[in-house]
């Protein structure tokens, strides 16, 4: 993944992004920014990147869906920046995540 973003122009600013809430510390897999040509401002990311190797996909997603609410609440309070995404395989996106549920909860 990491190899991904800097191939598209990104600059990998933290790896991990660690997140200091009070007492509650969070670890989010990769920060990332791009310098914008258009607009001269820089984008920023967080990149929660998961395998889903639990023979329980479902399993896995509750997991992952649990982890990218906190880390996204945490993100809107400490740093509204960067935009938070959820990285996976393209195996587990095409037979896991076009699911009519999965899509469903993603939005």
């Amino acid at each position: 993944m990491r190899l991904a973003l800097e191939k598209d122009g990104w600059n990998i600013t933290n790896d991990p992004l660690y997140i200091d809430f009070g007492q509650v510390q969070m670890r989010i897999d990769l920060g990332a920014e791009k310098l914008l040509a258009a607009e001269k401002s820089g984008e920023k990311i967080a990149v929660e990147i998961k395998s889903f190797l639990n023979p329980s996909a479902i399993t896995d997603f509750h997991v992952a869906l649990g982890q990218f609410l906190n880390y996204r609440t945490a993100l809107r309070e400490k740093e509204p920046e960067p935009h938070l995404y959820l990285a996976v395989d393209i195996e587990t996106y095409n037979n896991f995540f076009t699911l009519t549920f999965i899509q469903l909860q993603i939005q």
